[in-house]
């Protein structure tokens, strides 16, 4: 078992927040922070930017690497 980084990339606001990936681990909070701030940028045509609001967080995690790929 060995600590890692998890990366929650949740879509939305409120109680339309909906959580859409929780299985990125990394070794690295760096790498950790680097795609969150990227997965968090919205571009394109939105006609209500609160209902595609992105927010990523990076949380620590006890894993055993043999049960999870880690980045």
């Amino acid at each position: 078992m060995i600590h890692v980084f998890l990366l929650l990339v949740y879509v939305g606001v409120g109680s339309n927040r909906t959580l859409v990936s929780e299985d990125m681990y990394f070794r690295s909070i760096h790498d950790c922070n680097y795609f969150a701030e990227h997965l968090s940028k919205r571009y394109g045509y939105r006609t209500n930017p609160k209902q595609d609001l992105g927010v990523a967080y990076c949380v620590p995690k006890f894993v055993n690497p043999q049960e999870v790929t880690i980045y």
